[in-house]
């Protein structure tokens, strides 16, 4: 007894040792990581049912706005942006520092919406000028906005530059410096992202549309496989995600970019006709949709109407003797730009994960849950935008890279014309192009 009481009250000459707690969240046993299956925990379906109902409102709303057009999809794009940044902004809010510091938030703001004027204003400035082309008033006022575009907004943000200047209080510097950086921060990480997603959407809504909803399916259908199948940790950073979820979401989302079968009345079953099959996956659905496929050239909203090239044009796969010998067909039809989806899709599945996993630790170093909690069962906007951030950047170079054509094309000329020319150097150019085809045509006659 004397040996047991010594053993748990410390002498007194002795020092009581304590272990360090682990700020890390601890998993409990019954969750995804323990030995019971996440569908033995009664929490869980109501959970389910609610993140279920806030994904129909979502993808409803979504196809809606993917309807209206470009212009629409890009709006939506700038509101996320903004819940964004106000739930990013909040994370290092002090309240004390924020009432010593009045006019300080405000700050936060005028740098992010000088940042929207640069970053859009790049983007859209010749399609702006193609909208404008017609009314020679608007014309020489977009003219003048875009060619001083740079310096307004350099100005707006010297002007923030000097405003943060003069704020500086004694005893303050450190979070308002820490406020100045974090701000910096986050306009890059939501422009860098949103900058490639407004490009993707007006190269043609298909390639804004064919990764935003590559990544939706492998976030369903990771929460699905998880929820009923998983018991295998998949990282420490997020301990509800599993190997069977993962490697499941991987394999539906590959299926549905490239190897889903559908008839030509876009019923999802398979059909031979005369031993051929038509195989049709979401990039063949969305490549028979014009209003998809083209690109927008201007800001208006119309219908659009233009020959999307081969890319989006079925072609016919002979299947080698061998191997047309134990399958139940010889020929199929794909569109050639099915093998493009097949790359986005293995992007989707193994590589933008990582974005949530970034995000999963970062969350844990903050030590909170969500972002927000504007979205019931799912956290707040940047909760279901980081795995979109990383598909929109590499959607954008892999487009640049692997699918426009390079060279010079009268269309890029024109564009260059439009954009740097009056309308008198236009007028010039115009003769001048004439006289000259004018005299070799004759000279070869």
């Amino acid at each position: 007894m004397q040996k047991e009481i010594s053993s748990t009250n410390p002498q007194p000459g002795q020092r009581s040792r304590h272990r360090k707690r682990s700020s890390e969240a601890i998993p409990e046993p019954n969750k995804a990581n323990g030995g019971n299956l996440l569908l033995n925990d009664r929490n869980r379906y109501k959970s389910m049912w609610i993140r279920a109902r806030s994904t129909v409102w979502m993808i409803g709303g979504f196809t809606l706005i993917v309807y209206m057009g470009h212009l629409y999809i890009t709006a939506m794009v700038v509101v996320i942006q903004i819940f964004m940044a106000r739930e990013l902004f909040s994370l290092l809010r002090k309240t004390h520092e924020d009432r010593q510091l009045p006019g300080f938030r405000q700050l936060n703001w005028h740098f992010f919406f000088t940042a929207m004027l640069f970053v859009y204003g790049r983007i859209l400035s010749q399609r702006l000028f193609n909208t404008v082309t017609s009314d020679k008033i608007l014309f020489k006022l977009v003219s003048s906005l875009i060619k001083y575009q740079m310096v307004i907004c350099y100005s707006l943000y010297i002007a923030g530059f000097m405003w943060f200047i003069l704020t500086l209080k004694k005893k303050m510097y450190k979070y308002q410096f820490g406020q100045y950086a974090w701000t910096h921060m986050i306009l890059i990480v939501v422009f860098t992202q949103s900058s490639f997603t407004v490009a993707n959407i007006f190269e043609g809504i298909f390639w804004f549309l064919l990764p935003a909803s590559l990544i939706v399916i492998n976030d369903i259908f990771a929460y699905i496989f998880g929820f009923f199948f998983g018991r295998t940790p998949l990282i420490k950073l997020s301990p509800k995600k599993t190997w069977e979820g993962f490697i499941g979401a991987s394999f539906t989302t590959i299926i549905s970019a490239f190897l889903a079968k559908e008839s030509y009345g876009y019923i999802m079953k398979c059909i031979f006709k005369d031993l051929t099959l038509y195989c049709l996956t979401l990039a063949n659905i969305m490549g028979r949709f014009q209003w998809l496929t083209c690109p927008r050239k201007d800001l208006s909203t119309g219908w659009l109407n233009c020959d999307p090239g081969p890319m989006f044009k079925p072609e016919l796969y002979t299947l080698p003797g061998w191997l047309s010998q134990w399958l139940p067909w010889t020929e199929f039809y794909i569109l050639p730009v099915q093998w493009h989806a097949l790359c986005l899709g293995l992007f989707a599945s193994i590589i933008a994960p990582f974005g949530g996993f970034f995000a999963s630790g970062f969350k844990r170093a903050f030590k909170i849950k969500d972002f927000g909690d504007s979205i019931p069962g799912h956290g707040g906007i940047t909760d279901r935008m980081d795995c979109q951030m990383v598909m929109a950047v590499f959607a954008y170079i892999y487009h640049q890279s692997f699918v426009v054509p390079h060279g010079i094309s009268v269309e890029m000329i024109m564009d260059q014309i439009l954009s740097n020319l009056s309308l008198e150097e236009q007028q010039a150019l115009l003769m001048k192009l004439g006289q000259t085809l004018k005299d070799r045509l004759s000279g070869s006659s």
